[in-house]
């Protein structure tokens, strides 16, 4: 096993993403964003400890922690104030030559309301306003570091998809089957942490199901679901026994040094009958034909509807991204540090493609009592369409 080594980010990196916020801030007329969220957080500042980051409309961000304050400093490119109490950050703004907010940006998109309403106390007089929109903004345009990171767990993916042949036997259970692979994950460099911004996604490293199992539907936004193995945990990996002849999906998240890769394969033991791999060569299709439509532009949704039209086209639109009026109505959805960031290849969406954009297709078919086939891999968008970093093959994977 190799495990790809790309430099972290350096301070132009954070600066950068800083400025790029700023013109947000200033656009919506903030005096600044306090930035709270483990992702943001890391994205902006570099760490991910106990800490509140400041980032005025104009000037240098503050960076206040509580614990650890020793790490935090070796870890981020700006200077570091210890913290004890939320109490005192208004006295801290006013100390470093900020004026008080009147209208302070916070993550209200993940922020706990009790979080929400202590802030109000903090900062009366201020406008609390939602900023997560234009900090996702950000986020969605990855630079050539970030990229390279991408591609990095990419090839992390890749070898352990390689591994996951050697590792399959008749009758052995879908949850020890996902530890092993997960072990094969972990010793590669997995951080563990799938972090995912949706309230109550709770990922863990991703879904592996064999046959009827990995058609079952759960609460998930993912067109698959399976049986988990209790109600506490209704996702992924069960107590199902693998057998011959049905497909056996591999759908798991490499997660390295904070960035996502996201990957889906198939693999059979034997055979696998003529009409899954026909239904797993059109998914491919429809892959296909989104990498050349995706180009800087292109309005998200309409990626989307493209994918119906072809799933129904080649004759699976009942089971396409899923098989009840449930089903998701997405195709694919951006991935960075977390697993569901802008833009959504979703209906309705409205959001056009970007360069630099990175971008999870996973066009599905969903056959009740049968399984589920398909592809995903992790692509950037480029002028000409999308470059694909996943590099396993493609085709169902007989064993």
């Amino acid at each position: 096993m190799q495990t790809p080594n790309t430099p972290p980010p350096g301070p132009d990196e954070f600066l950068n993403r800083i400025e790029k916020l700023q013109i947000h801030l200033r656009e919506e007329e903030l005096d600044g964003a306090l930035v709270l969220q483990k992702a943001d957080l890391y994205f902006f500042s570099g760490t991910a400890q106990d800490a509140q980051f400041y980032i005025p409309a104009d000037g240098d961000p503050l960076l206040m922690v509580k614990k650890h304050v020793d790490r935090a400093a070796a870890e981020s490119p700006f200077s570091v104030i210890p913290l004890k109490s939320t109490k005192q950050i208004p006295d801290f703004l006013k100390e470093n030559g900020y004026r008080f907010p009147n209208r302070l940006g916070l993550e209200l998109d993940v922020l706990p309301a009790a979080l929400y309403l202590n802030y109000q106390r903090r900062f009366q007089g201020t406008r609390l306003v939602d900023v997560s929109h234009p900090i996702r903004m950000v986020r969605s345009v990855k630079s050539d570091l970030e990229i390279d990171i991408i591609g990095s767990a990419a090839q992390m993916a890749d070898q352990v998809l390689d591994g996951v042949k050697d590792l399959i036997r008749e009758g052995m259970t879908e949850i020890e089957l996902a530890g092993m692979v997960e072990a094969r994950a972990r010793k590669l460099g997995h951080q563990g942490l799938v972090r995912m911004r949706l309230w109550g996604g709770e990922p863990f490293y991703g879904h592996l199901m064999a046959g009827p199992s990995a058609a079952e539907p759960s609460y998930l936004s993912s067109p698959t679901g399976g049986a988990g193995t209790s109600p506490a945990v209704p996702q992924s990996a069960g107590f199902n026994r693998i057998q011959k002849g049905t497909p056996i999906l591999v759908d798991y998240v490499f997660a390295h040094q904070g960035y996502i890769s996201d990957q889906t394969r198939i693999f059979a033991l034997g055979h696998i009958p003529d009409d899954l791999k026909a239904a797993h060569h059109a998914m491919m299709d429809i892959q296909e034909m989104l990498k050349r439509a995706a180009t800087p532009g292109m309005k998200a949704g309409e990626l989307y509807e493209m994918a119906v039209r072809r799933a129904d086209e080649l004759g699976y639109g009942d089971w396409f991204m899923g098989a009840d009026a449930q089903r998701i109505r997405f195709v694919g959805h951006g991935v960075g540090i977390e697993l569901d960031e802008y833009p959504f290849i979703a209906k309705g969406q409205q959001l056009p493609l970007k360069k630099g954009m990175v971008i999870a297709l996973e066009p599905k078919v969903i056959m009740p009592g049968r399984g589920v086939v398909g592809i995903e891999n992790t692509h950037v968008v480029t002028d000409s369409g999308l470059k694909t970093l996943n590099r396993f093959p493609e085709e169902i994977l007989l064993i």
